[in-house]
């Protein structure tokens, strides 16, 4: 197996001019390696949806954009507990509990704490929240609700960031990213791919999650939604370029969880789905996104046995 340790960005960009299959070859024999054939999965819920402060581009939950979604305040426990159970049914091993905004304060982040709580008391389910930009006090008091995870995405590259959001920088989610990890929290921490950033932009988020040891990558792709200001960005990555870009993830990530988020059962073919996953995909998030539909878990569940990938 070839050496990528010595790798400049340069070396890394060059990799996508290889044949797709040649690249699956590389990075499945790297995917096999740390993993066989197992896969994980995983499920959220959109806890607290809409009305969010923030300008991401990409968001339907902004309230700077115009998307037409259905908002609501924050759930009750039990109905996040009940969503949770009926994901472990489904062969989940991590529920996440994700809210729109900037962040929670005053009654319902307490709300959230009794949520994660609820969540730990399912046997054998991770839980997982997404709560944006929290303080050190926040963080603390997750870890000692019981909170496994924090998923807090750097979305693209440093560079090219400014374009996709300007109520907050780059180095706020680097910083968050930061904080999860001081108080014992593992952070699951990824990317949008499509939204118009370079191949340099791409190897540039991959490298900075390396950097920061994350060793849980959710890799959503694009899916421009009407309304917000990437609703015509269809166009701006195809199937070949997700397929090498999971490859080249791979190759730089290469014990890291890869996970399948949002955008895969509209941008990619169920022939495309199956060859990342082969490629170094070995996470999958089944059921719904936060505002767009996902996959039925018994459809994963038949597409993982046709290619001979075991749920674990």
């Amino acid at each position: 197996m070839e050496d990528f340790s010595n790798y400049k960005i340069n070396d890394f960009v060059k990799l996508y001019d290889k044949d797709l299959e040649e690249l699956i070859k590389i990075s499945s024999e790297i995917t096999r390696k740390h993993f066989g054939n197992k896969i994980e999965a995983c499920s959220i819920i959109s806890a607290k949806t809409g009305e969010c402060s923030e300008n991401c581009k990409y968001c339907s939950q902004s309230k700077h954009n115009h998307a037409e979604i259905e908002c609501h305040p924050l759930l009750d426990v039990e109905t996040v507990k009940k969503a949770a159970q009926s994901a472990k049914d489904n062969g989940a091993s991590c529920f996440g509990i994700v809210t729109s905004g900037r962040v929670p304060t005053g009654k319902d982040f307490e709300i959230i704490l009794e949520m994660v709580k609820a969540v730990k008391s399912i046997n054998n389910l991770q839980c997982c929240v997404s709560l944006g930009l929290l303080t050190d006090e926040q963080f603390e008091r997750l870890k000692a609700a019981g909170a496994d995870r924090y998923n807090h995405n750097i979305n693209t590259s440093e560079n090219y960031y400014p374009f996709i959001c300007s109520t907050h920088k780059f180095s706020d989610r680097i910083d968050t990213v930061k904080k999860a990890i001081k108080y014992g929290i593992m952070p699951c921490t990824g990317v949008i791919i499509g939204m118009g950033e370079t191949r340099e932009d791409r190897i540039n988020m991959a490298l900075t999650l390396a950097n920061l040891g994350v060793k849980s990558v959710p890799i959503n792709f694009l899916n421009p939604i009407k309304g917000t200001p990437l609703e015509d960005y269809e166009d701006k990555i195809d199937e070949e370029e997700i397929l090498k870009t999971i490859c080249i993830f791979r190759i730089i990530l290469q014990d890291a969880h890869l996970r399948y988020a949002g955008g895969r059962t509209t941008r990619l073919s169920k022939e495309n789905q199956e060859k990342g996953i082969l490629s170094g995909i070995n996470c999958i998030m089944v059921g719904n996104y936060l505002t767009t539909k996902g996959s039925l878990a018994e459809n994963d569940k038949e597409m993982l046995e046709e290619i001979n990938m075991q749920l674990v």
